[in-house]
Formats: C-alpha cells, structure tokens, sequence
C-alpha cells in the first residue's frame, strides 16, 4: 500500500494544522495526542515518508525508537507515572488509523485504567500545558 501525504501527520509536519510539539529533530518529530488516553499522552513519529513500521528506513526508525526511550522517560518524570504504555500498530486490521507510522506513548499509574482510543478531544491549551511538562522534564 502507498503512502498518503494528505494524511493528518504529515499535514502536521509541514505546519498545516496545528499541534501541541513537545520535541523535534531532522528525523522525527513528537507532539501531544488530541484524544489522550491518559495525561501525557504522545506521539512520536519519522519526519520521512513511512506509512508504517514495515516501510520505515531503519535509521529512521532507530531515531524513532531513541526519542521514545526519551520520552518515556520525560513522560513518566512530568505526571508522576508508575510505567508507561508504548502502542504502535501496522494497518487496519492491526488498529491502525493514521497512515504514518507513529508510536504512542502513554503514561500510566496503578490502578487507573485507560481512556478509550478516539475518545473526547483534550482542549489545545491543556495539549500546550502538557507538551511543556515533558519538554521541562527533558532537561
């Protein structure tokens, strides 16, 4: 299957629509999910043209994969998280939505369940506040 460049994340990279970035390089970018399982939640995705893991250019993917190490990490920091969900998935009948690849990250505390996915859309300033909290617990 081919890759879509009129799809919401690549309309996000080339600053057609707006979102909440907490980090970005010459390789990936991340920014806040606008329909957040948990607090915090966020993507991390290739700045190259990948619809998914199978397509993704490895130093690409490697990239991807260190800067969800690192926010991970800042995530869990920023809102007190007992651990943190990684989901990823590949086409639709793996529950892929947006076709380009991208990594959740989702942090967790014991005891609290998750959002469903695509649930109520969190407000912009809210997505704002939370992209700060990861990015001052990176430093």
């Amino acid at each position: 299957m081919s890759y879509d460049d009129q799809n919401i994340f690549a309309k996000i990279l080339r600053r057609e629509l707006p979102a909440a970035i907490v980090y970005e390089d010459e390789r990936t970018a991340a920014f806040m999910d606008i329909m957040p399982r948990s607090p915090g939640h966020c993507l991390v995705i290739p700045k190259a043209h990948a619809r998914n893991l199978l397509d993704c250019d490895e130093a690409d993917l490697a990239a991807c994969m260190a800067v969800v190490k690192k926010l991970s990490g800042a995530a869990m920091r920023a809102f007190g998280a007992d651990g943190v969900t990684l989901l990823q998935a590949n086409e639709s009948a793996a529950g892929q939505e947006v076709f380009h690849l991208h990594f959740h990250i989702i942090p967790r505390h014991d005891g609290e369940k998750l959002k469903p996915p695509a649930g109520e859309m969190e407000s912009p300033d809210v997505l704002m506040a939370n992209a700060d909290k990861i990015r001052a617990a990176m430093e």
